[in-house]
């Protein structure tokens, strides 16, 4: 029976578009990547697919060990390695969790019902993860410089020199001698109908076969980049731990410039302030200067009299004859107030006769009286005026 034909691959157009659907959904429905790396995941996903074909994008959802699910990008398919010679397809599938790309993928091995992940791998744990630490590559992921194809290729060239999937032996009623190792037909094989067959391990321990005889050369080639690699990806992670040492002093440093930013920014805005405050304060004093220099000119003959030598009472001259009467009458007032308190101390000291203090004090009383009763009457008139005038300006003013 011909097996069936192969389906039909997307092609670079239709990757790319579903990869722009899908980074560009918004609501439930968006996926939990930052708006400012979209575009390097959908670039990392096309460079890809396009370096390795049968390493498709698709959309799935992922559960954490803590239990949350997620729906999350990946990349399923086979990672071609060279083994013995021969090209072998493992499949795998790359997730890119929600912190990607500033934070490496998790790669897991996917081994079919015929395939076993070998036991003790130093890259690959029985779950099928690859484990960070020991990946050179996924160790020193530095943002954005890493990406996908250069992941796969470093991956592919470590499980090429220690394969971490072998086909499951088949128990059979054979001789002890090794029989050849079983085939196993997987959707993720080379392609053309031919299954892809992976060592099998030895029947004593759980890796593969002893090697046959191989060129030193070739070892010590495959050495040689071994050791190159762990050396460039150990001097990438020592300058990316450098370099994030680096740009937390220049983040703090900038963080206090700011902070001494906003205090120099305070301090300007209260020295504007309080110059606006002393400007206002010298207009104030310059106005009441400009009122005492009008003052003394106004008043030089005064001042002259003064500094020669002048009467108290010519000091203050009333404005009209009104208000020197209510002064004279005041005056008045307050003499003979003093007067009979000065009598009332005679009196009781026995200065004087009561039947004299007694007619000085009606004499002075009544006098007082009239005083007080004109100063009444005078302010009176005074406020009857003042109310008539401004009454008057009032009405000139709405006439206006």
């Amino acid at each position: 029976m011909a097996p069936p034909p192969p389906a039909s691959e997307p092609s670079i157009q239709q990757v790319q578009q579903f990869l722009t659907n899908s980074l560009s959904q918004r609501g439930p429905s968006a996926l939990p990547y930052a708006e400012d790396v979209k575009w390097h995941i959908r670039q990392h996903l096309v460079a890809l697919m396009g370096a390795f074909p049968s390493l498709r994008p698709r959309a799935s959802s992922f559960t954490h060990n803590d239990g949350r699910s997620a729906h999350l990008l990946q990349a399923e398919g086979t990672m071609p390695i060279s083994f013995r010679g021969a090209v072998y397809h493992l499949p795998v599938v790359i997730w890119l969790l929600e912190s990607y790309p500033r934070r490496p993928p998790a790669v897991y091995l996917t081994p079919t019902r015929d395939m076993l992940v070998k036991p003790g791998h130093s890259l690959v744990d029985p779950s099928g993860l690859v484990r960070e630490d020991p990946a050179p590559y996924l160790r020193s992921w530095v943002y954005p410089a890493s990406n996908l194809v250069d992941l796969v290729r470093s991956l592919s060239h470590l499980f090429g020199i220690d394969p971490p999937l072998y086909t499951r032996p088949s128990h059979t009623p054979s001789p002890p001698a090794p029989s050849p190792s079983p085939s196993f037909s997987s959707p993720y094989g080379s392609g053309g109908g031919e299954p892809t067959r992976f060592p099998p391990p030895s029947s004593s321990q759980a890796h593969f076969s002893t090697r046959p005889t191989e060129d030193p050369s070739e070892v010590y080639r495959r050495n040689a980049i071994t050791k190159i690699l762990e050396s460039v990806h150990g001097d990438m992670a020592t300058l990316r731990h450098s370099q994030e040492a680096e740009m937390e002093g220049l983040f703090s440093t900038q963080a206090e410039l700011r902070r001494r930013q906003q205090g120099l920014s305070r301090g300007l805005q209260e020295m504007i302030q309080e110059k606006e405050g002393l400007e206002q304060q010298l207009q104030l004093v310059l106005m009441n200067t400009d009122l005492l220099e009008g003052w003394v000119r106004e008043n030089e003959e005064l001042c002259r009299r003064c500094r020669e030598g002048v009467d108290v009472d010519d000091v203050f001259e009333p404005v009209d004859g009104l208000s020197r009467q209510m002064t004279e009458c005041t005056a008045a007032d307050i003499a003979i107030e003093d007067t009979i308190y000065a009598l009332d101390k005679a009196v009781q000291e026995g200065a004087i006769p009561f039947d004299s203090y007694l007619r000085t004090v009606r004499t002075l009383s009544r006098e007082q009286f009239f005083h007080r009763a004109t100063a009444a009457k005078g302010r009176a008139t005074l406020v009857h005026a003042q109310v008539a005038s401004m009454a008057s300006r009032v009405q000139q003013y709405v006439s206006q």
